[in-house]
């Protein structure tokens, strides 16, 4: 009678790592890492021989010294006897604020065309397809030159609101619109609980974070209450106080006021003043990026079914209701990763601010700095690192929400 056991276990040899199917693609991608750290160590070595036998090396103390030059929108405070660091730091603050900006107003412009361009009016989706047409066949920079230029042809200038009878006047004596950029009234705090004007704005951010926090469970409480019970609990009114309750408290606490705009010479003084530059590249970049998203979103809505809109509108949905709450939740699975690309580009192409003078990082330091310290090496290394990680970032938190967003499997 004969027994079935295992083939004993075969000793490891060399020649197993290309014979054996096991170890052999491992085998491939060992050797494939190890002649690519092989490559990147020689390029790097020889980059470095060359610059020292040109007498160049590389360092960052230049960030240190006096910048020389003054800065016309700052988000932090800035002289021209600030150092290049410092003035690096607004020419990054100042290309985050226009990138974050017009991210929003894109996405708003990009959503409202892509929807009317399905429109059943006639004249409405034609109108959406020509300005989609138009503005994303032409390059972005024309724009943002065309849309400087009209403001600074168009808009009066500081001096038209002087003298007994101006020829042009304050909208609602809070308001100033100049050929210099716009002026509003600025909020600060008379109590603030923080010394520093930012770490009070910063706790407002935190009670507006704690506010989503709330209505956000507030509509899980309210979904898993429908579940159970088929009918949806009325949510707009606590949903409504978790918003403005902790904003009126603090607000109070602290004694919001309003610093408003005066004219002061030749000039406005006070209030906050949205410079020219920054509103031609702002609204350049949102109407050049908005028809990219336009056509997104409206590929978006036709990928979803048409059985689910015939269905929602069998159940007595309005069409308003139909995209809101049928429609546009099932296209997001479809907008979402084209969308990250055009976040990237909105970021990439505020680059081009250097064209109408708006200061951000590439004017700053890939500009300014960069040509009188003659460090040309270390100014487009830090540049490259910042919108490699913006772009990250950006990459890193849309894929996060498309995660949430996704169809989930049971």
């Amino acid at each position: 009678m004969s027994t079935l056991t295992d083939p004993p276990n075969e000793s490891f040899r060399l020649s197993m790592l290309i014979n054996d199917t096991r170890y052999r693609s491992l085998t491939f991608q060992v050797i494939a890492a190890i002649v690519l750290a092989l490559c990147i160590w020689y390029l790097g070595n020889n980059l470095i021989q060359n610059l020292r036998a040109a007498g160049l090396n590389i360092s960052y103390s230049f960030l240190g010294d006096s910048a020389g030059y003054d800065i016309n929108q700052t988000l932090v405070e800035y002289d021209s006897q600030s150092s290049h660091a410092r003035a690096a730091l607004v020419g990054l603050l100042n290309t985050v604020l226009v990138a974050f900006l017009a991210c929003i107003t894109a996405t708003v412009f990009g959503v409202i065309a892509g929807v009317l361009r399905l429109s059943n009016n006639w004249l409405v989706s034609k109108l959406m397809a020509v300005y989609v047409e138009i503005f994303r066949n032409i390059p972005v920079l024309i724009w943002i030159i065309i849309i400087f230029t009209i403001m600074t042809a168009v808009l009066p200038g500081p001096r038209a609101f002087r003298g007994n009878d101006p020829s042009a006047s304050m909208l609602f004596d809070a308001f100033a619109f100049t050929n210099r950029g716009i002026y509003t009234p600025l909020p600060w705090f008379q109590n603030g609980i923080f010394a520093s004007t930012a770490m009070n704005w910063l706790l407002i951010l935190a009670g507006f974070a704690l506010s989503w926090i709330v209505a956000h469970q507030i509509n899980v409480w309210a979904s898993h209450k429908q579940e159970a019970t088929g009918v949806r609990p009325k949510t707009m009114l606590p949903i409504l106080a978790a918003w403005l309750v902790p904003f009126l408290a603090l607000t109070l606490i602290m004694g919001l006021t309003w610093e408003y705009p005066e004219l002061k010479g030749f000039n406005f003084s006070g209030g906050i003043k949205i410079g020219g530059p920054l509103i031609a590249l702002w609204f350049a970049l949102s109407i050049y990026t908005g028809a990219f998203i336009a056509e997104n979103v409206r590929a978006g809505i036709q990928a979803v079914s048409k059985g689910q809109t015939e269905a929602a509108s069998a159940l007595g949905l309005r069409p308003r209701r139909v995209m809101n709450l049928v429609v546009l939740p099932q296209a997001l699975r479809v907008i979402i990763p084209p969308l990250i690309s055009q976040f990237l580009n909105i970021t990439k192409n505020s680059s081009l601010a250097i064209a109408v003078g708006y200061a951000d990082i590439t004017a700053t330091l890939g500009g300014i700095t960069l040509n009188q310290t003659g460090r040309a090496i270390e100014c487009v290394l830090l540049l490259m690192l910042f919108y490699l990680t913006a772009s990250l970032v950006i990459s890193m938190v849309m894929n996060v929400y498309n995660a949430s967003v996704k169809l989930k499997e049971r």
